[in-house]
């Protein structure tokens, strides 16, 4: 019997990063698998809905916010005016104090929005939120799964070991101390999930949250839409990587760096980025520094065909990442066809295996290290070849948004027996069980 999921994302758009493409996929695969999924996401919204001629349509519930950090506009600060509701004061005072409120109020607007539909959800799954209107729902008798792709405490460190001036660290702590909280709420819910081992043991260590309440479900790749074109050329000298251009974690600058190196004795080197160019920071620095203006294209706002488009034309693709705790643009890569060329930055040896096998391997943060993986694709025709080959046979046997949905389906469960106080029964799917 189905079961009725509420899934949570406090971002929902999939062109505004993971948490929205992770929405997306998983609440497809549930759907097909049988099961009721309701998405309550923030904004920027996710384009889906019920859509009868379609298996895999969900429902979208928007879950408003102030947007503070909207263009062009952003921390304007006469959203004052729109303030309706206590979550409206907390999201406005937490922006005004420099900290970042998002996961906080989108939860308090969650269970404000649930208070009186405990009789049409089996589960309340969260995804990367962890804000504390999580446990007004679980105090209020609702079963809550929620997963973290990885601590946040990683990409606070990062940003703190790549900043240029330490005055600016303050404000770089108080923008991440949400952490505290998601700290708190990870331990006190039943079951977290995430997406590798690498991830587990950083959840454990930073989170202080036990092992045994950890789960590992990895994500993946739709292998039907994320696969190899045959009728599209590859460009000769093509580059491409994912990333969000201005964050360190993502490893963008030692990529250009890299760039550099490689197009010193290949012209025709270039790279594509997926991302929105950001007019000033390190990465833009980067840029002008080397020269690069003509060799680095950012595209953005791409549908999921555009993108597979974008993979087939690569001749390599990139996952430069100081770490990560998983990668689905390395799986989306490799599920493509594409030769890819990786850093060893935390889980991704766990995705792509062992060097030269479905990817070739190399230090994070180690622009020489980068330029060499990527001649040797451009050098090497059949090196490329027989790496997208090996992806495309690792992404089908092991990172499949399916196998994804059917062990989440199985934690659901576990939850929900937990939860069902001892001798009374459950409502799973509408029907009584027990």
């Amino acid at each position: 019997m189905g079961l009725r999921v509420a899934l949570l994302g406090y971002r929902g758009d999939p062109r505004s990063g993971g948490q929205g493409v992770y929405l997306q996929r998983l609440g497809r695969e549930l759907v097909r698998l049988g099961h009721d999924v309701t998405v309550l996401a923030g904004p920027p919204y996710p384009d889906i809905g019920v859509r009868a001629a379609e298996p895999d349509g969900m429902r979208l519930i928007e879950v408003p916010s102030l947007e503070l950090y909207v263009p062009p506009g952003p921390f304007r600060t006469r959203a004052w005016a729109r303030m309706r509701a206590w979550p409206d004061v907390v999201e406005f005072a937490l922006m005004f104090a420099g900290r970042f409120p998002e996961p906080r109020t989108f939860t308090m607007r969650v269970a404000r929005l649930l208070r009186h539909q405990r009789a049409h959800f089996d589960i309340v799954h969260d995804n990367q939120s962890f804000g504390v209107g999580l446990l007004e729902l679980q105090r209020a008798g609702w079963p809550v799964i929620a997963t973290m792709h990885h601590p946040l405490t990683i990409d606070l460190g990062l940003a703190l070991d790549h900043l240029d001036d330490r005055c600016w660290e303050p404000s770089i702590r108080r923008w991440y101390s949400f952490i505290e909280m998601q700290k708190h709420v990870a331990a006190r819910l039943p079951r977290i999930l995430t997406v590798s081992e690498t991830a587990r043991s950083d959840i454990v260590e930073h989170m202080e949250v036990p092992c045994s309440r950890v789960s590992v479900v990895p994500v993946g790749a739709d292998p039907e839409l994320f696969a190899p074109l045959p009728g599209v050329a590859r460009v000769s000298g093509r580059i491409l990587t994912t990333a969000s251009a201005d964050v360190p974690l993502k490893g963008l600058v030692p990529l250009l760096e890299a760039l550099a190196r490689v197009r010193s004795t290949r012209a025709k080197a270039h790279l594509v980025v997926v991302a929105r160019a950001q007019p000033a920071g390190a990465v833009a620095d980067t840029i002008d520094r080397l020269g690069l203006g003509d060799a680095v294209t950012f595209v953005s706002g791409l549908s999921d065909r555009e993108l597979v488009k974008q993979y087939a034309e690569a001749e390599v693709g990139v996952v430069p990442s100081l770490y990560e705790g998983f990668s689905l643009p390395a799986v989306e890569a490799m599920s493509c066809g594409v030769p890819l060329v990786a850093t060893t930055g935390g889980a991704l040896p766990e995705v792509v295996g062992r060097d030269n096998t479905a990817a070739l391997l190399v230090p994070p943060g180690d622009p020489a290290a980068l330029a060499v993986g990527m001649g040797r694709v451009l050098d090497d025709p059949e090196l490329g070849r027989r790496l997208g080959r090996a992806g495309r046979e690792r992404v089908l046997e092991r990172f499949t948004w399916r196998r994804c949905a059917a062990a989440t389906v199985e934690r659901y469960h576990e939850v929900i027996e937990r939860t069902s106080p001892p001798g009374r029964a459950m409502l799973v799917g509408g029907a009584r069980v027990g």
